[in-house]
């Protein structure tokens, strides 16, 4: 979901951070408050108090949009606080282009757990919406500075938008997780609620596809591309809110030596780097390679280590020269668990890991032996709530979804 991203502070313990794509919505959302050209943006605070100079428009449309980012990381607190109270493990918080999202480490363990997450965003939703209206009140009341007020009546007023909209019935929205643990509840079988849930956020970001759509056609078309935006964000996260629901259940509790290649190809400390090319990379078609000496895993060696190296001096420098020492990253043991080797590979950006038993090498485990396993399982097991017809589409989105994925 994220690219480059910056981390700002903690609070309450939870790292909170901002990718790169946030400053694009700030800039908007600056823009839309303080633009003095209504017919591109919005322009509300200059529509709205007239007697301001451009430079206090503009501060009040930079403070007002950090504001209301505040609030969002609040929101996403209160997924987090309820999270970490259940047992959950919190990766942190992150503002990206569509908002804001909690990284929650597992799926909810009851509906219960994933109730109470969901509804707990919303709560503090409601608790923004209501003390920023009050204040604008007492504020307008008691003679407050008219653009404090008018900050505080927008945030006011964005904020119980904001709950409007998640507590809408479609999934991955608030009110999806809750229509989820309904479901959950009412079946007792999570896979299935996650689908149904599913489908209705599908549903509705089409809905939203269409209605920006709409939007852009009948002029507005700032507003009709972000609103299509919007619903292609949201189909995209119903539909690998699923994928990830299968792969967990298909992978959890299977140790990693169940898919592990228990033979791998490794290299000697002591070959040289043209032959390493030229006899195994273009042999075997791979880009990492364990390094072992009599029995010992001693490192690993990329291809990528080759850009420092100029062609002419490959057979002249070995292995041991380029290879990599440290794997804690790349290793794991063969009788972790399958999924927290996927999470390994997520994490790490890798494709395969070295199963080690203590300095000894056992096996390589690649991204695509899980795949094949995944892909058989779902076969043979069957019991999708998908319908005819949608296994193969199923299995196709399963690649990238397992390339990497957050948890909301």
């Amino acid at each position: 979901m994220f690219g480059r991203r910056w981390r700002l502070f903690r609070l309450m313990g939870i790292p909170i951070s901002v990718d790169a794509s946030w400053l694009i919505i700030l800039a908007l959302l600056t823009l839309s408050l303080a633009s003095a050209f209504p017919a591109i943006f919005h322009s509300y605070f200059p529509a709205t108090i007239h007697e301001l100079t451009p430079f206090e428009y503009w501060a009040m449309g930079l403070v007002t949009a950090l504001a209301f980012f505040g609030c969002i990381v609040l929101h996403e607190l209160g997924h987090a606080i309820v999270a970490r109270a259940r047992g959950m493990p919190i990766r942190g918080i992150t503002l990206f282009l569509f908002g804001g999202v909690a990284e929650i480490g597992d799926e909810p363990h009851s509906a219960q757990t994933e109730f109470l997450m969901a509804i707990a965003g919303p709560l503090v939703s409601v608790i923004l919406a209501s003390g920023f209206w009050i204040l604008a009140v007492v504020g307008y009341n008691r003679g407050w500075p008219h653009p404090l007020v008018i900050v505080l009546g927008y945030l006011g007023m964005v904020n119980g938008l904001v709950l409007a909209f998640n507590l809408i019935p479609a999934f991955p929205l608030d009110g999806g997780r809750v229509l989820r643990s309904i479901l959950w509840s009412l079946t007792g079988n999570f896979r299935r609620a996650t689908y149904w849930a599913s489908l209705s956020g599908q549903t509705f970001a089409w809905l939203l596809i269409a209605w920006g759509l709409m939007q852009f056609f009948s002029g507005n078309w700032l507003g009709g591309i972000w609103i299509g935006m919007i619903g292609l964000f949201l189909n995209t996260a119903a539909q690998s809110g699923y994928q990830q629901v299968l792969v967990k259940q298909a992978l959890q509790g299977e140790p990693v030596r169940r898919f592990m290649n228990s033979d791998p190809i490794v290299v000697p400390e002591s070959l040289d780097l043209y032959h390493w090319v030229e006899e195994f990379v273009y042999r075997y078609h791979r880009k990492m390679f364990p390094v072992v000496s009599n029995g010992h895993l001693k490192g690993c060696v990329e291809t990528r280590a080759l850009s420092q190296i100029p062609r002419s001096e490959w057979d002249r420098r070995t292995v041991a020269e380029v290879m990599r020492h440290d794997l804690t990253a790349l290793t794991i043991s063969p009788d972790a668990d399958a999924l927290d080797a996927l999470s390994k590979m997520q994490r790490n950006s890798v494709t395969c890991l070295l199963v080690t038993a203590g300095d000894r090498l056992v096996g390589v485990i690649g991204l695509s032996d899980l795949l094949r396993f995944l892909d058989l399982k779902l076969d043979l097991e069957g019991g999708d709530d998908s319908g005819p017809g949608q296994d193969t589409t199923r299995r196709e989105r399963l690649g990238p979804e397992m390339a990497g994925r957050k948890q909301e």
